[in-house]
């Protein structure tokens, strides 16, 4: 996996023996992009229209910024203390992290880097802070959405005993990816190999580490890839094992992958919080539904559609496998399949839009129009259909 600053997220947590939050902390990072990929990646660009005007990790995933998901699984483990390292749009991410330190009841600080780190130089610069003892800390990738099996990770982590230990998750295409060589009965990892043209392992990393203090003497104040540069060397040396992770897992940094993970997740919520999705005439499948949205008379919702704050479907429009964010209005007898609407869009009557469209925020689509793959950006307005994909700017 790659890194972006406002991308991925490290996060670093300090285990105890008892999972209590008087007794872990937890440090987090925000990783810049490796120099190489700055320009591509660096800002966010993958979820673009929607990070042009908000910072990926305010970007809403199911009714909730993607990062916190992450920091309310890691509060709900026990975690104090979040340290992020951000520059692009900080102001945003500080106020709205600002908001939820009290809500959660722990720790939220922000760390401004001047320059890319990479995924393992924020590590380095935190070094100090890391070695105070010498519990194990945690590293996520932001971008990552599943179960986050925390304890479960802890106890694997000290039966093996060693340095570090990654989450890893079966796909069903290996060739697309960098893959994880494991030993089956004992995870330790032998190697990794970059899109593999025979099939040598189908475990991809999944995002999620937990490492021991003596990572850090691996690692140097510089733009360091700890995937590509220091993960393998420990794999050699015998210091690096892998646990398969239970459940779902998707990587969201995509629009396309970002809808893949909105059914994946609303589908675990069907089963673990069923109550937490909606219900009714013109609800089809797995819905989620803010309690402040409206939805007009013979509309069809579902399957697998998140509608957010604020948001007004009027009457006869069928929305299936679409993300809703804040405040959006969709007009009468539209039709939406595979799309992402952003914050305050204004969607006309008789619109058709599919094929994971993606309007940016404050986008205004005329009546009767159709949207093939469209990726619109924030404050347009659109007059003419749009027929195959492409960018408006």
């Amino acid at each position: 996996m790659g890194t972006a600053l406002f991308a991925e997220v490290l996060l670093f947590y300090k285990p105890v023996d008892r999972m209590t939050r008087s007794g872990v902390h937890l440090l987090a990072l925000w990783a810049w992009a490796t120099l190489h990929s700055a320009i591509t990646k660096g800002y966010g660009t993958r979820l673009r229209p929607l990070t042009l005007s908000t910072p990926k990790p305010l970007v809403d995933f199911c009714n909730k910024p993607i990062l916190l998901h992450q920091v309310e699984a890691l509060a709900a483990a026990g975690v104090d203390h979040v340290i992020l390292a951000v520059s692009y749009m900080s102001q945003m991410l500080e106020k709205e992290m600002k908001a939820q330190e009290q809500r959660l009841g722990i720790r939220i600080s922000m760390s401004h880097e001047e320059e890319p780190l990479g995924t393992a130089g924020p590590l380095a610069l935190a070094r100090d802070l890391l070695s105070e003892t010498e519990d194990p800390f945690f590293v996520l990738n932001s971008d990552v959405i599943c179960d986050f099996p925390f304890q479960a990770m802890v106890q694997f982590h000290r039966h093996h005993g060693q340095e570090g230990s990654i989450l890893v998750t079966k796909v069903e295409e290996p060739s697309k990816y960098g893959v994880v060589v494991c030993e089956a009965d004992t995870g330790r990892i032998h190697r990794f190999v970059e899109k593999p043209q025979v099939f040598v392992s189908n475990k991809i990393n999944a995002g999620m580490y937990i490492l021991s203090p003596s990572v850090l003497q691996r690692i140097q104040l510089k733009p360091t890839s700890i995937e590509k540069e220091v993960f393998p060397v420990m794999a050699q040396e015998g210091q690096l094992y892998a646990m398969e992770l239970p459940g779902f897992w998707m990587d969201i940094g995509q629009p396309k992958d970002f809808l893949t993970g909105m059914c994946l997740f609303l589908q675990s919520l069907r089963q673990k919080h069923p109550e937490r999705l909606c219900s009714g005439p013109g609800i089809v499948g797995n819905v989620l539904v803010d309690p402040s949205a409206r939805i007009g008379q013979n509309c069809s919702i579902g399957p697998n559609v998140s509608l957010g704050p604020g948001v007004v479907v009027e009457d006869g429009v069928c929305v299936r496998r679409c993300t809703v964010l804040r405040d959006a209005h969709i007009r009468s007898h539209s039709w939406l399949e595979s799309c992402i609407v952003g914050w305050r869009c204004r969607v006309g009557q008789w619109v058709r839009m599919e094929n994971v469209t993606v309007l940016g925020e404050d986008v205004i689509v005329s009546d009767e129009l159709y949207l093939n793959g469209a990726s619109v950006l924030p404050h347009k307005s659109i007059g003419e259909s749009v027929p195959e994909p492409r960018i408006i700017m």
